[in-house]
């Protein structure tokens, strides 16, 4: 594809160290740059990290091999969780996760992925966009030495999976649950115990009862991973993540090295990764939920409405004592505040009004 064409498309650790300096840097000639991007998911893994490859593939095609990108999953440089440092640091240019991997970081980034009881997908980039959410993640990013781009978005995830049934909040207490960001704040103060691991880590984790639960994505990835071997019961809404944000950070030094016709393209390839990830989501989710019940007989239970009542609460305390951390987070949790109470009221009129005349009784063709 032709960079004009797909401009006009796209706009509608130590040891780790030593590891990544066994990669040759690569060199800029003759206008040529070549990049790469360390990412937090397994290498090629379905939606997350071909995601990745996507967006390496639009910049480097839409440049005409200008700008080369090469995708690196994790643990190929850097173990997931060190691919920010990597981009901040130099060591590579570009990276690509998750937000909230970095709140130990800059504790302002976890509230750029979704926060409990928050944003749907499309309200979370209605924010980035016309909220001032952009310029936001750019202040955090810039602290963590890089530049932020929304680059994919999963969607309304599920709730779960869980080797025991949840019938209260209280159930909740004593569980070792894989959950990151501000769900784990939430379910820390449920009583359970949150633990932070990367994709990869988490199928053997769960077979071995070292967690007792687990949340991922949805069907998609979750059928990919095999957790219902492992686990009886899986739980919605994912009421902790209603939309998961996926960021692409690139080195502010490389960034501000970029001609303005590269910098723009970079600018688009990410604003179509982002939409095109959330759309394979949901088209993949539809057919995968179905492989769960129907080949591997997946118990799916709702939280109750006492459960996710209890859930909420705490997830208002959580969020305040988070905010209160710094300013920028609490500068960040005031513009979402502000943006989801305009957004709830126009979402309950259209969205929401139009699901439940959906599922009205009425004969429809077919």
């Amino acid at each position: 594809m032709k960079r004009r064409e797909f401009l006009t498309r796209a706009a509608g650790g130590g040891a780790a160290a030593l590891a990544a300096s066994s990669f040759p840097k690569p060199a800029v000639a003759q206008g040529v740059r070549e990049w790469r991007m360390v990412t937090t998911w397994p290498e090629n893994f379905p939606g997350l990290g071909t995601g990745a490859n996507l967006l390496a593939k639009f910049i480097t095609e839409g440049s005409e091999g200008r700008l080369k990108v090469k995708v690196f999953g994790a643990g190929k440089i850097v173990p997931a969780f060190e691919a920010m440092d990597a981009v901040g640091n130099g060591t590579v240019e570009m990276g690509h996760g998750a937000p909230y991997y970095w709140k130990g970081k800059a504790n302002a980034s976890q509230f750029l992925s979704g926060i409990p009881f928050g944003f749907t997908a499309q309200e979370q980039n209605a924010w980035y966009q016309y909220g001032g959410g952009q310029q936001l993640a750019d202040r955090i990013y810039k602290e963590l030495g890089c530049k932020f781009f929304v680059s994919g978005n999963t969607g309304c995830q599920m709730g779960g999976w869980f080797n025991k049934e949840i019938n209260s909040a209280a159930d909740l207490k004593g569980l070792k649950m894989r959950i990151p960001g501000l769900g784990g704040e939430v379910v820390k103060a449920a009583g359970g115990t949150p633990v932070n691991l990367a994709g990869g880590d988490i199928a053997p984790a769960l077979q071995s009862g070292a967690i007792d639960a687990t949340e991922w994505v949805g069907p998609y990835n979750d059928l990919a991973f095999g957790f219902y071997k492992n686990a009886k019961y899986y739980y919605y809404p994912g009421w902790h993540e209603p939309s998961g944000v996926l960021d692409n950070f690139v080195n502010l030094k490389a960034w501000e090295s970029l001609p303005a016709d590269l910098k723009a393209l970079v600018e688009a390839a990410n604003a179509a990764a982002n939409l095109i990830v959330l759309d394979e989501f949901v088209a993949r989710n539809n057919d995968s939920l179905e492989v769960l019940r129907s080949k591997h007989n997946v118990q799916l239970r709702a939280f109750p409405n006492d459960a996710l009542n209890e859930l909420g609460r705490l997830s208002g305390e959580v969020l305040i004592d988070q905010a209160k951390k710094d300013k920028l987070s609490q500068e960040t949790f005031d513009s979402i505040l502000a943006f989801r109470k305009t957004a709830i009221a126009w979402s309950n009129l259209s969205e929401r009004a139009y699901l439940a005349a959906r599922a009205l009784p009425f004969k429809y063709a077919g």
